[in-house]
Formats: structure tokens, C-alpha cells, sequence
């Protein structure tokens, strides 16, 4: 069986003297690992393709216990990611969040979008880090099913005002008199309904002052770590720069 698909190079390990193991980020068929033989050569017309965030076109075939890669075209490099060490962690901490939450063998056409398109804005540095991060990581979890409830306050039922709470095991809101939670203002609140509410292409289309950027970033963060339940060394890498 012989795919043909785009896809974003997540990982990349190096097997024996020339070749690959590359993590791929695909449209049609979500997170997949396929081998790169003699990708390790630079004369090997695979060799930019297939390395670490890089966006390409990939033809792949399935020998009888692995996927093989027998072609790559590379279509975008970020090379400026390459070229700030708190971007770049940044952007590998998006690989690590895709490799743990989008499904393998499935499509997973909307993490490989959010993923590009952050990436992007990470590189052109037309959204700041903290934003992207809090963006990405909230829309992330509303695609593996953990929509926060954010309609109105868990406890009275109110639409909350001013100061409130949003509880990140419950992954709802209350407001200042059933306060229950991670405390956030209306700006933040108003955040994280835009990005649940929002399809991908209007996502990124709202500002805030710069430490509600910071507020935004960390409570979506812990929603994300404590209902996964995991560590993202990335993440650990990316927070010990600053």
C-alpha cells in the first residue's frame, strides 16, 4: 500500500550510519513513524525533508512490519525557528503536544493546521509566545474531547462578571461568589470562549494586554497538564530559558 500525503516532520532518530526514523504529523492518517533510508546523507534528496519541523510532501509505502518513506519534497523549513532557541523550544513543545494528543492512523487535518499555523505566527513573530502557546494548547485539548464549559457559572448558573474562576479539573467556570478555581478575569474569560467558540482560521484573530497574555498562558497550560496527566520535557526545556 503506497500514501501519498502532506505532513510535518515531528521527531526525527537517527538508525544506524545513513538513515532515519521520522515521526510524521499527516493529514489522512495522523501520527505515523515511518523509516528514511540513507536520509542521513546530504546528497540524499530526502535529507532536508526529512528533518526535525519540517513541512513537506511525503510518498510512503508499508513493507510488511514498518512504513518506509521513499520520497519527500520539502515545501516549508522555518528556518527562522532555527534561529531563536526560546522559539524554536516553543515550536518543538507543539511537536510533542501533537505526537501525545492527535490519533495515529486516523486524520488529524485540524492538529496539523493549528500546528502550521502557530508555527507560522511563531516565526513571523506576529503573535507573542505566550498567546501561541495558550492558543494552542486550548484548541488542542478541544480536539481530544476536552472541552472546557464555559456557557455559564457551574455553581449558580450566572453569567459570570468581572472576577471569576475556571476550575481546570472540572473544566468549567464559576463566578466570584462560587469561586472554585484558577482565578481569571473577564479578558482571559473572554479568551478562552473565543478559541472553544471559534473555527481555526478565526482562532487567532483577538489580542490582549500583555499579562493577561501571561494569565491566559498559564491557566490553559495547567487545564492541558492536569487532564493529560502527562510531562512535556519540551515544555519543562521551553520554561527554564526564561
Amino acid at each position: 500500500m503506497r500514501m501519498n500525503t502532506d505532513a510535518l516532520v515531528l521527531k526525527v532518530t537517527d538508525t544506524g550510519e545513513s538513515d532515519r526514523l521520522v515521526t510524521l504529523l499527516t493529514s489522512e492518517y495522523g501520527v505515523m513513524r515511518a523509516f528514511a533510508n540513507r536520509a542521513k546523507k546530504i546528497n540524499s534528496r530526502m535529507h532536508g525533508a526529512t528533518q526535525s519541523l519540517c513541512y513537506g510532501d511525503f510518498s510512503i509505502y508499508k513493507s510488511r512490519d514498518s512504513y518506509i518513506i521513499d520520497d519527500a519534497v520539502a515545501k516549508e523549513v522555518f528556518f527562522g525557528l532555527r534561529e531563536d532557541i526560546e522559539k524554536l523550544s516553543l515550536a518543538q513543545y507543539f511537536c510533542a503536544l501533537a505526537m501525545e494528543l492527535a490519533p495515529e492512523t486516523e486524520p488529524a487535518r485540524d492538529y496539523l493546521r493549528v500546528t502550521l499555523n502557530s508555527m507560522h505566527l511563531l516565526e513571523t513573530g506576529r503573535r507573542s509566545n505566550y498567546f501561541l502557546k495558550a492558543v494552542t494548547e486550548l484548541k488542542f485539548m478541544i480536539f481530544s474531547g476536552f472541552m472546557p464549559d464555559l456557557t455559564a457559572c457551574a455553581g449558580c448558573g450566572c453569567e459570570p462578571e468581572g472576577e471569576m474562576y475556571f476550575n481546570i479539573t472540572d473544566g468549567c467556570v464559576y463566578c466570584k461568589k462560587c469561586g472554585n478555581g484558577e482565578k481569571i478575569n473577564a479578558t482571559v474569560f473572554a479568551a478562552m470562549r473565543h478559541v472553544c467558540a471559534n473555527p481555526i482560521e478565526r482562532m487567532y484573530s483577538f489580542s490582549l494586554p500583555a499579562e493577561d497574555e501571561k494569565r491566559f498562558a498559564q491557566v490553559c497550560e495547567k487545564f492541558l497538564l492536569l487532564q493529560t496527566g502527562k510531562r512535556f520535557k519540551a515544555l519543562e526545556f521551553y520554561k527554564s530559558l526564561f
